[in-house]
């Protein structure tokens, strides 16, 4: 299980891909997969469409990593438009195909979900996932952490406060929303001890290579744009080769700098490129 190799190997190395959109893809994220496996990461997590739209891809790929790759698979599971039945649908599913282990989270309302449904919603949060997972399945859950709290949260006393929820209803660790400032990271590890959150914490990592990120999943994130990263942007942003490397040498040092901090894990957004991951794998070993 995932939860043990945070007392064995510190920090542990993991990484996020997603399902292709088109059936007629996957062959390419299979070689992706091979790919990536051929790093060594601890585990590989899976994301998930909102609403479920992507389960079944989800379930398939989370499979292949597991029994095809024998590397501990992790699938985002998410409950903002399910029913009690739906989840407990999916949760056989993952089980039976050997899959033991979830990321539990809310997810982003459907654009079709109207204000009504999102207000009666049967999960109104994570933690009710989690909770809800732990007593009717044996699917053990990570949770989602966010080092500059949730964009939809006021403060971050009350994020942190929701995120020690997530623990009390069962997380046995916790992914971080990705950051390019690694004090924000620090000060968040510092506060969630102070709130007697105990368990591991993944830091969660997404090289910018391509400037318009910037326009597209990183604005969506939320995450501050810290000086250094945005004088590269200017720099390097119009010359698509240099800002390639330039993003992935930001990416290490931001790795290195976590891992001589003593973090429990690094967890790689990889947006399905495995040259780029490995480029950073052979850097900070």
């Amino acid at each position: 299980m995932i939860k043990d190799l945070f007392h064995t190997k510190k920090p542990t190395l993991s990484f996020e891909v997603f399902p292709p959109k088109k059936d007629s893809d996957f062959h390419t994220a299979y070689d992706t997969l091979d790919a990536l496996s051929r790093l060594n990461p601890d585990f590989i997590s899976v994301t998930y469409g909102a609403g479920g739209s992507k389960s079944k891809k989800t379930l398939e790929i989370a499979s292949y990593i597991q029994n095809t790759l024998h590397i501990e698979a992790l699938a985002h599971l998410t409950c903002v438009g399910s029913q009690k039945e739906d989840i407990l649908s999916i949760a056989g599913q993952l089980e039976e195909h050997h899959i033991s282990q979830v990321l539990a989270l809310r997810g982003d309302r459907p654009k079709d979900m109207s204000d009504e449904q999102f207000a009666s919603r049967e999960f109104s949060y994570a933690s009710d996932l989690i909770a809800f997972l732990k007593k009717e399945t044996n699917l053990q859950c990570a949770g989602a952490c966010y080092p500059e709290k949730h964009f939809e949260c006021f403060s971050r006393e009350t994020d942190l406060a929701n995120l020690k929820l997530k623990q009390e209803a069962g997380a046995v660790f916790f992914i971080s929303q990705l950051f390019f400032d690694n004090d924000f990271f620090y000060d968040f590890m510092e506060r969630a001890e102070k709130k007697g959150i105990n368990i591991p914490i993944c830091a969660g990592i997404m090289p910018v290579t391509t400037a318009n990120q910037l326009g597209t999943t990183v604005s969506l994130s939320g995450s501050s744009i810290p000086k250094a990263f945005s004088d590269m942007v200017a720099t390097y942003g119009e010359n698509p080769e240099d800002m390639r490397k330039a993003g992935i040498d930001y990416a290490i040092r931001q790795i290195l700098d976590l891992k001589a901090n003593g973090v429990s894990g690094i967890h790689l957004y990889t947006m399905n490129k495995s040259k780029m991951a490995a480029e950073i794998v052979k850097n900070i070993i």
